[in-house]
């Protein structure tokens, strides 16, 4: 019995792989796809830059910083260039003229809808294919998967 867990855990681990490669691998393909007609505005690292600074909905330069583990110096530099080309915001706050925070701007936004297009794709083709019992399922393990087994990033994206 042991030997059949080794191998479904062999089989699951291969699974999330793939899926995790596919959404990817997607996003990158359509983002390249798009640099044939037009300039390609974004590096690699200012991307991801960018995705964090939308993940973590609204940071300082600070919080970016340390959640990349890189000196604030360098982030400042990554997210002065965001600025420019348009793809995040500088936004001062109302309570404390201090503390600026920042948001991607709409221009980012559209890179997010390439991730979002192909992930409501697969959750289409996923409604059709499975009983409602098995989406009230997978549903089920996403959340679990989501709130409780992936605390790292959670606490992290909360400022935990």
């Amino acid at each position: 019995m042991l030997e059949d867990n080794n191998l479904q855990d062999c089989k699951l681990e291969e699974v999330f792989k793939d899926i995790y490669e596919k959404f990817s691998m997607n996003f990158y393909s359509t983002v390249f796809r798009r640099f044939e007609t037009r300039e390609a505005t974004l590096t690699s690292i200012e991307t991801v830059c960018a995705e964090v600074i939308n993940a973590l909905d609204r940071p300082t330069i600070n919080q970016v910083a340390y959640f990349l583990n890189v000196s604030q110096p360098n982030m400042t530099y990554k997210i002065n260039s965001l600025v420019k080309k348009g793809y995040v915001r500088k936004v001062t706050s109302k309570e404390d003229q201090r503390a600026v925070f920042l948001e991607v701007t709409d221009k980012f936004k559209k890179y997010e809808d390439i991730k979002k297009s192909y992930i409501n794709l697969v959750l289409s083709r996923t409604r059709k294919r499975l009983s409602k019992e098995d989406l009230e399922k997978f549903q089920e393990i996403l959340k679990i998967i989501n709130d409780e087994l992936m605390f790292e990033i959670s606490d992290q994206i909360k400022g935990e």
